[in-house]
């Protein structure tokens, strides 16, 4: 009898923390997002917490294109991906790994600087270029193989060298300090902060949010107009593909932000309600407004009819 109450109290005990790691999973959200997310999606979070006491947020931080690798290559768990760049789950994700692709949010090319930066009372829209080109200036940009904002680069000097009618321009400019080239954007904000570098290239809401100096490009160059669409397709860039050695074809075009629930999401339930928070005019939307990311919803999708039920109002069929 004694044998059997203990083996009764064993599985009790088993079934209460079996139950208990499930309520926990229950509650548990795993955000992947592009790092200049950073700033607004901890408001998001914040406020998605408040609205749903109880939950826990863990979140992964890293360029769009590594983000997606982790997803896809690393099997990592991901409830929400959130991309800086919407093609990367066309590209990397969708049909493996991802169903839809939601877009929300644009941006802007910068040449991003502070007070101390050598150069800095000159600068402008007609010598920005030359002055990157000073043996005196360093200047960092992302790496374009995991960080949407490394490949928008290439692409603003592709465009560059067309708009300044200077040939050669992209690969001088593109040669030149190197060693400065980083994982993601916001790894850059330490060099120039230190004042190991001059200048970066990064997008206008991160500059905004970190209070710095920056340089609006003319929006022939700067991948912000939608009605520049055609114009900026006329460059492209050479990335990694989904498998090893394989290259894609990058062209360029306005920027625009995308989310999407990967196929392995561990809380599909809880993620639709994240979605649902980000996608919200009052909520999540606004506080892209607020942190200089103009909204695009509803936008077109081409996986319209993937989408569930309760985010369709978001999309446009194309």
């Amino acid at each position: 009898m004694k044998k059997l109450l203990n083996n009764i109290t064993f599985f009790a005990l088993v079934f209460g923390m079996i139950c208990s790691i499930g309520a926990q999973n229950n509650n548990q959200l795993i955000i992947f997002h592009a790092g200049s997310l950073t700033v607004p999606f901890q408001k998001i979070i914040d406020g998605f917490k408040k609205d749903n006491p109880g939950v826990e947020v863990l979140k992964e931080i890293a360029g769009s294109r590594e983000c997606a690798r982790k997803i896809s290559e690393l099997k990592k768990p991901c409830d929400v991906f959130a991309s800086a760049d919407y093609v990367v789950i066309d590209q990397l994700l969708i049909p493996e790994f991802a169903s839809w692709n939601l877009r929300f949010a644009s941006n802007e090319m910068a040449i991003v600087y502070t007070a101390k930066s050598r150069r800095a009372k000159e600068i402008s829209q007609n010598n920005w270029h030359k002055i990157l080109l000073d043996d005196k200036i360093n200047f960092g940009r992302s790496d374009p193989n995991s960080d949407p904002c490394g490949y928008r680069t290439v692409l603003t000097m592709k465009l560059a060298e067309s708009f300044y009618k200077q040939k050669g321009l992209s690969d001088k400019v593109l040669s030149k300090d190197n060693e400065y080239i980083r994982p993601k954007e916001v790894d850059l904000l330490a060099l120039l902060e230190a004042g190991e570098v001059d200048y970066i290239f990064l997008y206008r809401s991160v500059a905004e949010q970190h209070g710095l100096k920056y340089l609006i490009l003319p929006d022939e160059i700067n991948l912000k107009k939608a009605e520049l669409e055609d114009h900026y397709k006329q460059v492209s860039v050479e990335l990694s593909g989904k498998k090893p050695g394989e290259q894609i074809t990058q062209a360029g075009g306005s920027m625009v932000y995308g989310v999407t629930i990967p196929k392995n999401s561990p809380n599909h339930k809880l993620a639709i309600k994240f979605v649902l928070y980000l996608m919200d005019n009052e909520k999540g939307l606004k506080v892209m407004r607020e942190m200089g990311q103009p909204t695009v919803v509803p936008s077109l999708c081409e996986h319209y009819d993937k989408l569930p039920k309760e985010l369709k109002k978001f999309a446009k069929k194309k």
